[in-house]
C-alpha cells in the first residue's frame, strides 16, 4: 500500500508537502481549493511544488475542487464550475498527478423537485471532464458521497455510470460510507460489487451521522473488517487518511493502526 495525507488549503502548499513529508506519507493528496491550493496559484508556484515534492521522494494525488457546483440548475454556475474543474485537471497533469479524485455533482436547492434535470446536468459535465482527463492521461477516481448530497452515495448509484465509462474508477471513501448505513454495511456493499473498480480510498472515522474526519478509533467505523475486505479482494494501492485531527501526529498514528490491521489479516 502507498499511504498519503491532504493538505489543509487555507494554508500554503509548500509547507504542507514539508509537513506531511516529515510524518513520512508516500504522496501528498493536494486538495485543489482557495485559498492557497486554487489551480492558478498552484500553476504559479509550479516549479517549487514539483522540486520540494521531488527532493522528499512525495508522489502526487490530486483531489479536484470540493465547492464548486457541476450540476447546477444554474447554466452559468454550471458552467464555471466545469471550467474549474478543467482547468483543475490540466494543472494536475502538468504536476504528473498518478491519479485524481473527483467529486459528482450534488442535487442542491430547488433541484430537489427536478432530480433527474440535475442528474443529466451532472452525467454532461462528468462526461466532459472524463473526456478531458483520458486526453490528458489522468486516471478519474469518482468519490461516493453521502445522504445528504442527493447522490452517489448508495452503490447503485454507480452501476451505470462505471459501466458508461471503462476507465472511471471508484474512490471509496470510509467515512461517507458510514453516514446514514443500514447497520453499517455500506462501505462493505461497496467493495462485494465494484472491488475491480476500486481506483483509490479515503480513510476517516466518523459517528455516523456527518464527515467528521476523525481518527481511527475516535468513530463508529469497523476498520478491521475493512482492512480484511479489502485484503480479500486484493487492493494495494492509494490510501489516504483524509483525518483532520489539529494534532497532525493523529495521521500518523491512524496510518500504523490500519497497517497493523492489514497485516493481521
Amino acid at each position: 500500500m502507498r499511504y498519503g495525507a491532504m493538505n489543509f488549503p487555507i494554508k500554503t502548499i509548500l509547507s504542507e508537502i514539508e509537513e506531511i513529508a516529515e510524518l513520512g506519507f508516500d504522496y501528498l493528496e493536494l486538495a485543489m481549493d482557495p485559498p492557497q491550493a486554487h489551480y492558478a496559484t498552484i500553476q504559479e508556484y509550479k516549479k517549487p511544488i514539483l522540486k520540494t515534492l521531488n527532493t522528499h521522494c512525495l508522489q502526487l494525488v490530486c483531489h479536484l475542487p470540493t465547492f464548486v457546483s457541476i450540476a447546477d440548475l444554474t447554466e452559468s454556475i454550471r458552467k464555471a464550475s466545469l471550467t474549474e474543474m478543467i482547468k483543475s485537471l490540466e494543472v494536475a497533469a502538468e504536476l504528473n498527478a498518478l491519479k485524481v479524485v473527483l467529486h459528482p455533482g450534488h442535487i442542491a436547492g430547488l433541484g430537489i423537485f427536478v432530480v433527474e434535470t440535475v442528474m443529466q446536468y451532472g452525467l454532461d459535465s462528468l462526461e466532459t471532464i472524463i473526456a478531458k482527463a483520458d486526453q490528458l492521461g489522468l486516471c478519474v477516481c469518482l468519490e461516493n458521497m453521502f445522504p445528504r448530497t442527493g447522490s452517489f452515495f448508495e452503490p447503485a448509484d454507480f452501476t451505470e455510470i462505471l459501466e458508461r465509462f471503462p476507465n472511471l474508477k471508484l474512490t471509496l471513501d470510509s467515512g461517507h460510507a458510514n453516514i446514514g448505513s443500514q447497520n453499517d454495511n455500506r462501505i462493505f456493499e461497496f467493495v462485494k460489487q465494484f472491488n475491480h473498480r476500486i481506483g483509490h480510498i479515503h480513510i476517516s472515522d466518523n459517528l455516523g451521522k456527518r464527515d467528521d474526519h476523525l481518527p481511527i478509533g475516535e468513530g463508529t467505523i469497523n476498520f478491521y473488517k475493512i482492512a480484511k475486505v479489502l485484503k480479500e479482494c486484493g487492493y494495494d494501492d492509494t490510501i489516504t487518511l483524509e483525518i483532520f485531527a489539529e494534532d497532525r501526529r493523529k495521521l500518523m498514528s491512524s496510518k500504523e493502526d490500519f497497517a497493523a490491521m492489514l497485516a493481521a489479516v
